[in-house]
This record gives structure tokens, C-alpha cells and sequence, in this order.
């Protein structure tokens, strides 16, 4: 695939997945502050590991992955 191609394709796969996330905030779905989620805050910094999220975001590419070479 020449590269131009890839970046329209990444491109276009970044503004489906940025609607995905801005739709999901809207109806509620707090992707990256789901219970189970870690986040700590200090006197300067915070860190935050969203697992629940990224486990969620895993299984439902996967399942997107299997479904689209079936």
C-alpha cells in the first residue's frame, strides 16, 4: 500500500475511533474513568492507568477483527 494511502486509512480510522469515544462520553460510557480504572493524584502529579478500559477496548477490537475476516 503506498504510504499515502496508509495515512488516509490511519487518518480515517483516528476520526472513526475519535467520534467513537466523543459519542460514547454522551451517552454516559466514561471511557477512561470506569470503575476499575487506576488513577492517583499527589501534590503535583497524577498518574492514571485506565485497565478496565484498555480491556474493554481489547475485547471489542478483537471481536471486530474476527468478525471482518470472517
Amino acid at each position: 500500500m503506498p504510504f499515502g494511502k496508509l495515512l488516509i486509512v490511519a487518518g480515517t480510522a483516528l476520526l472513526i475511533a475519535g467520534a467513537v469515544v466523543m459519542l460514547a462520553g454522551k451517552l454516559g460510557i466514561p471511557l477512561g474513568r470506569l470503575p476499575g480504572d487506576i488513577h492517583a493524584d499527589g501534590k503535583g502529579w497524577s498518574f492514571s492507568f485506565p485497565i478496565l478500559t484498555c480491556l474493554i477496548l481489547s475485547l471489542v477490537l478483537t471481536l471486530v477483527s474476527w468478525l471482518l475476516r470472517r
